[in-house]
């Protein structure tokens, strides 16, 4: 079982910034592809980005490129999420998700092996 606490989130103007961190506990976690989701209010979950196991490997959807940089420690367990000129349609809740355990980068639902409980990010025009 991995656990997976997310911070970070709150409220920005639009053009703003937020960092948002995940950390994890409960296995080595450098043993898992790490993403970042979120969920807008009547939307469904999508996918933002995702990381290889050792920080290298990073791809992002189209509406977080250029924007959003993932990046990762395994020393310290962690998993951030730096969003840079921020729309209001990035307001949603963002979770952090865990891959299987050696697997393949979470790009999708199904591919997600653990998720954090999810923090709101609101963007203000």
């Amino acid at each position: 079982q991995v656990k997976l606490v997310e911070s970070g989130g709150g409220l920005v103007q639009a053009g703003g910034s937020l960092r948002l961190s995940c950390i994890a506990s409960g296995r080595t976690f450098g043993d898992y592809p790490m993403g970042w989701f979120r969920q807008a209010p009547g939307k469904e979950r999508e996918f933002v980005a995702t990381i290889g196991r050792s920080g290298t490997g990073t791809y992002y959807a189209d509406s977080a490129k250029g924007r959003f940089t993932i990046s990762r420690d395994n020393a310290k367990n962690t998993v951030d999420l730096q969003m840079n000129s921020l729309k209001p349609e990035d307001t949603a809740v963002y979770y952090c998700a865990a891959g299987s355990q050696f697997g393949l980068k979470p790009t999708h639902d199904r591919a997600v092996a653990f998720w954090g409980q999810g923090t709101q990010v609101t963007v203000s025009s």
